[in-house]
């Protein structure tokens, strides 16, 4: 822990600089660290139209035409064989007894579930959680919450207290949203049972008083306040909480200060680079996101990118960049203070869209604001959240 406790005050000191250095392996067995491995959930073909879709609905902006067109007509129907398949891994989550498959989303900061306090025909395909079999709810009168999305789609509900159990950390009086409406874009996705949110807790959409997250909560139980993310391709990855285990990265982690006044895990980029091409400086305002799953950049990025592509164009019809499923693709190189991460073109290759036509992991982010280093960045990077006063974002490339 004295490593960390070197890290908080460097940080409180030079809040602006980017620090590189080795970490020790932390790794213990009991309540103030622990793993969170993530599951196989069931099969579902991605879909690049609707994952595009998704992160301009989650962050309520405004769609662009063509791409609520392409998610609008793009059922996801493709004509499948096993490559096309991919597997979508969960965290089992415990809640007062009873256990979900929830997604960690760094990007929201609800911990909301599907309930048995929604209709029916809003159940179907999701585990559910039942607040009145649990001996440890607690319901707060008066108290609600509410996403609502540009497109009218969204989720609400009630909210409550129970002990919520993540890993060997429990957590006694977590508020917790049981919904009592959910839209068809949740009930569609029978992969999750709801959501972890581990961003910022300024951003929980709880009303009348906002409620703080499971990672604010255990934090000052866990050994050091803060967790590790090691996504990976094809395979389920894991969250360490409290601790980071030098085997799961190669070299030293780089961090960097994180601007929470948006209320997510938000960090500046200091440019790219192409396959083998030089590096451009640029500055890049953009948050780390395991909820989003494509990598949004910025235009400019990004048309420089699929030039580099052959055969690749901006498809109307698709809402964004497609190309030959056996093209060649570069990698892109993204700068993080004095480290290069390196993202390899495999994880580029998202998904087919009909034929031979596939979707590109890597997108524009018209009109978001900011740019989203999602799950297509996360599975080539190995991250730390760190949760102290002054936070930080430590990135460092896979063994």
């Amino acid at each position: 822990m004295h490593l960390l406790s070197q890290i908080s005050f460097a940080s409180a000191v030079f809040s602006s600089a980017v620090f590189t250095m080795p970490v020790e392996n932390q790794k213990r067995d009991g309540p103030n660290t622990f793993t969170v491995q993530q599951e196989f959930a069931r099969y579902f073909i991605k879909n690049g139209p609707t994952a595009l879709s998704n992160t301009y609905l989650k962050y309520n902006k405004q769609l662009p035409a063509d791409v609520a067109s392409a998610a609008a007509n793009n059922d996801g129907t493709v004509t499948a064989t096993p490559e096309q398949y991919d597997e979508e891994y969960l965290c089992p989550v415990t809640i007062g007894g009873q256990t979900l498959s929830l997604d960690f989303d760094t990007g929201s900061s609800d911990l909301w579930v599907f309930s048995s306090e929604l209709p029916s025909s809003e159940q179907t395909g999701h585990t559910i959680y039942t607040p009145s079999k649990s001996p440890t709810f607690k319901s707060l009168s008066g108290y609600t919450w509410d996403i609502s999305y540009g497109d009218g789609s969204g989720a609400s509900g009630n909210v409550g207290t129970d002990t919520v159990q993540i890993g060997a950390t429990t957590v006694t009086n977590q508020a917790v949203e049981p919904a009592e409406s959910v839209s068809s874009t949740f009930v569609s996705d029978t992969q999750s049972d709801g959501l972890v949110g581990l961003a910022m807790s300024s951003i929980n959409t709880v009303q009348p008083v906002q409620q703080k997250t499971f990672f604010d909560n255990a934090k000052a139980s866990l050994a050091s306040p803060l967790f590790t993310a090691n996504l990976k391709h094809n395979a389920p990855g894991n969250y360490n909480f409290g601790y980071i285990d030098s085997s799961e990265y190669a070299g030293s982690i780089t961090y960097v200060p994180v601007n929470t006044a948006n209320g997510f895990w938000e960090f500046t980029s200091n440019g790219y680079a192409i396959g083998s091409g030089s590096f451009v400086s640029d500055s890049i305002d953009a948050i780390a996101d395991t909820g989003t799953t494509l990598l949004l950049l910025d235009q400019n990025i990004v048309t420089a990118y699929y030039a580099k592509v052959s055969g690749a164009k901006y498809d109307n019809t698709q809402g964004g960049y497609t190309f030959s499923c056996s093209a060649t693709l570069p990698s892109i190189t993204l700068g993080i203070g004095s480290y290069k991460a390196v993202v390899p073109g495999s994880l580029i290759n998202f998904a087919p869209v009909s034929g031979n036509t596939c979707f590109g992991g890597l997108q524009a982010n018209t009109g978001i604001g900011f740019s989203i280093f999602g799950d297509i960045f996360f599975k080539s990077q190995f991250v730390v959240f760190e949760g102290t006063s002054a936070p930080q974002l430590g990135f460092a490339a896979k063994k």
